[in-house]
């Protein structure tokens, strides 16, 4: 028998499972959507093929665009060349070839964890299960088709694990080459992949700390080299954004990686954070807990106490035994890049999905914990018994899954509260496929409805035409302006809940007891809103009605002209401006205004029925001081207002001055109070006038080498603001709350000065002896 067979007979377990995930990928591949990101991942692709081939210019300043540098091309570029060596013309068509080009790559991973895992333990049924549970975490699944960022790193990082292995156990200079590349490649499609670079070096290097006579060393020498020189061909040679200045592109994507903003906060236990001040410390382990299989994390568990334990019996082992110390490394990479994540503050948001790749020493550290059980279950019916409870693990994991199909990405597990209604969505980001769900429930109104126009409010544009035949796509017409007599839907802004009134003639995207998505009746809408805010004073009665029913907003306007809703950018629009009682909440460009503007989130919440403007939007849930709304145009201000909050009136300023405690560093016409890096200006009884006079506000260090340098000219930081960007006039009362920078102070001077000069002055050290 030739060795084909008798690998082929070996394995043909694996080769059942391959089948099986490949009929199950088939049948439901176009069940996934368009996701938001890819239009922009098959840019980068385009623009790679576009570069090489000789458009240079143009693709190479696509390639350097801000958002696109930090993406490498080795999985986007091959699947450009795919889809233009195929011919592909229509956008569906693209993308169905496009995931099942990523979901193969996908289960090319699941096969290296099997490779891994028979090389660990030589146990076949454990290879097996331990594959399965890698290919059936049920978000990584669903994600495996539509994200070709996040899944092929995940890939590869499986796929590196298996060569790193290999290379240390065959100890040639061809494993490390091998492995090398790997890296490189790793790297490429997230530079989160130098973390092994990092942990191949450094075993090599207590591999040529340990190494008894000149030629280990030389041996050890040699791969070591090679390895990272490799390593760091394949990684620029697949970056082509790096060629013209390799050093300093470099050097500047990781600068600006830790501060790059693409989705400004994340929902997490109920509360926004803001992504780019970093993960709190318990992020990630908690998404982890609530998303992944529960059989997983408890065998994970089970192997790293196992790991440890055996480490610290026998720590001479940990330096000198390969396999330990390769077990070891899939302990400590989740604790670096989960650590990195927390201090480096990097932009971690949708869930755990840039660290989906920890997934992989996760799943074999389980592999480890299943191995454990199996050792002890010695008699043939303990050991069935472990088959079992791998069998249970895997049953479940895909029960999870097809329980929620096409929606696995939202999956959460027990442990997380699947029942109490709308709790979830109200606590973690949820779908991030809008487009996908929004679809879903157009197709369903369509389905309902199959003949007539459809009059739809969106917050955004259809995508490619995933879901849409040609006819229906016709049918859907965007507009704000409804009539009674047609068929009108509303789309609520996604960031806000759905509306609690009943969806008649509408549809909804719900899983566990949470509603993903809404489509809902404007007049009904309207009419509920009325009902709700008849019951409430109105804050503002002017060319709009403005209600308050706690952290809700609600406008109405009747009679409104069309030009209240058009997308007009000479027409009138109406803004709101949310001030903080503190401005250190706001994302840092918005600081400087002291405000959080959400003139688009309301824009897009406006809807005109039967001649009637509404708008409903729910504020942030920071302690707000006051909002600002009105309508303007480019000729200015139509009309305006200010609602006072009860976090701020009638007394804020009373109730800050009691909170602070202490006597104030300067008495003036304003008082100022220091409260840790945070400067309070209060005054009592001020009038509009006052309140108008800017401030100025100037900074000594006791270090000049910390200004910035446009400013070490001048000796002083400028932190100069005016009373509407960081506080309120509020019944008499001035408040303004401002943060100092964070290196030492030497001298502060402030105070406030108008056309003819300085108002008033003060001048203080830090009340710490800075």
């Amino acid at each position: 028998m030739t060795r084909p067979a008798v690998a082929a007979r070996r394995h043909w377990a694996l080769a059942a499972v391959c089948a099986l995930f490949l009929l199950v990928a088939a049948l439901t591949l176009d069940d996934y959507g368009v996701w938001a990101d890819e239009p922009y991942q098959r840019a980068i692709g385009n623009a790679a093929l576009d570069y090489l081939t000789g458009d240079g210019e143009r693709a190479f300043a696509q390639l350097r665009h801000p958002t696109n540098r930090f993406y490498g091309v080795a999985f986007e570029a091959p699947l450009a060349l795919v889809e233009r060596i195929a011919g592909l013309g229509a956008s569906r068509d693209v993308y169905l070839v496009r995931h099942l080009l990523t979901h193969l790559f996908f289960l090319a991973g699941g096969v290296f964890c099997y490779l891994l895992v028979h090389r660990l333990f030589g146990n076949r049924p454990l290879a097996i299960a331990a594959m399965i549970l890698f290919l059936l975490h049920p978000r990584i699944y669903a994600h495996s088709f539509f994200n070709s960022k996040d899944i092929p790193f995940l890939t590869m990082f499986m796929i590196t694990l298996w060569l790193a292995h290999r290379a240390f156990r065959r100890d040639t200079l061809a494993a490390f080459l091998l492995c090398g590349a790997g890296v490189g490649l790793l790297a490429n499609l997230r530079v989160m992949g130098v973390i092994l670079f990092a942990a191949v070096l450094a075993l090599r290097a207590l591999d040529l700390a340990l190494a008894g006579s000149g030629e280990a060393r030389k041996r050890v020498l040699l791969t070591g080299a090679g390895f990272a020189l490799i390593a760091i061909l394949a990684y620029y040679g697949s970056m082509p954004a790096l060629w013209t200045d390799p050093a300093g592109r470099f050097a500047e994507m990781m600068q600006t990686l830790g501060t790059h903003v693409v989705v400004p906060y994340n929902l997490f236990r109920g509360e926004w954070l803001y992504a780019p001040d970093g993960p709190p410390f318990d992020y990630v382990p908690v998404w982890v807990g609530i998303t992944t299989p529960p059989a997983v994390l408890l065998l994970a568990l089970g192997g790293t106490v196992a790991l440890a334990w055996r480490a610290l019996r026998r720590p001479r082992d940990v330096l000198r035994d390969g396999p330990l110390r390769f077990s070891l490394l899939l302990l400590i990479l989740p604790v670096v890049a989960v650590g990195g994540a927390v201090v480096l503050e990097g932009n971690v948001y949708h869930d755990w999905r840039q660290l989906y790749f920890l997934y992989a020493p996760l799943l074999l550290l389980a592999a480890f914990g299943l191995q454990g059980v199996m050792s002890f279950a010695r008699g043939p019916w303990l050991r069935a018994g472990a088959y079992a409870l791998a069998g249970a693990a895997i049953a479940v994991a895909l029960a999870s899954t097809v329980r929620i199909h096409p929606y696995a990405d939202n999956h959460f597990n027990v442990l997380a509260d699947r029942t109490t209604p709308e709790r979830l969505v109200s606590r973690y980001d949820m779908s991030h496929r809008w487009d996908h769900v929004r679809e879903r429930a157009l197709a369903g109104i369509l389905d309902d409805r199959p003949s007539g126009n459809l009059y739809v409010a969106l917050n955004s544009g259809l995508s490619e035409g995933w879901q849409f035949p040609p006819d229906d796509r016709e049918r859907l017409i965007s507009t704000r302006d409804f009539r009674t007599g047609e068929s009108n839907f509303l789309e609520p802004h996604v960031r806000q809940p759905c509306p609690v009134s009943p969806l008649a003639a509408g549809a909804a995207v719900r899983i566990y007891a949470n509603t993903l998505y809404c489509v809902v009746d404007p007049v009904d809408w309207l009419g509920d809103l009325r009902r709700e805010a008849q019951a409430i004073d109105a804050s503002v009665r002017s060319v709009y009605d403005v209600w308050r029913d706690g952290r809700q907003l609600t406008y109405v306007r009747d009679g409104c002209p069309l030009a209240d809703v058009e997308e007009d950018v000479n027409g009138p629009r109406l803004f709101l401006h949310a001030v903080p009682l503190n401005a250190d909440v706001l994302p840092p460009w918005r600081r400087e205004y002291g405000f959080e503007n959400l003139d688009q989130v309301l824009r897009t919440s406006t809807a005109r029925i039967d001649g009637n403007c509404v708008a409903a939007i729910v504020l942030p849930d920071y302690p707000i001081a006051v909002v600002r709304t009105g309508q303007f145009t480019r000729d200015g201000v139509l009309w305006e207002a200010d609602i006072a909050f009860a976090e701020a009136a009638p007394d804020y300023a009373t109730a800050r001055r009691a909170a602070l405690a202490q006597e104030p560093l300067a008495r003036a016409f304003f008082d100022v109070y220091r409260d840790g890096r945070t400067l309070t200006y209060l005054r009592d009884g001020c009038t509009e006038a006052d309140a108008e006079a800017r401030f100025f506000l100037h900074v000594v260090p006791a270090n000049e080498g910390d200004l910035p340098e446009h400013r070490r000219e001048y000796g002083f930081d400028n932190l100069d603001f005016t009373l509407a960007v960081r506080g309120a006039r509020l019944n008499g009362n001035c408040v303004a709350v401002v943060p100092l920078p964070d290196y030492p102070i030497a001298t502060v001077l402030t105070g406030q000065y108008d056309d003819t000069g300085a108002l008033w002055t003060a001048e203080f050290a830090p009340a710490d002896g800075e």
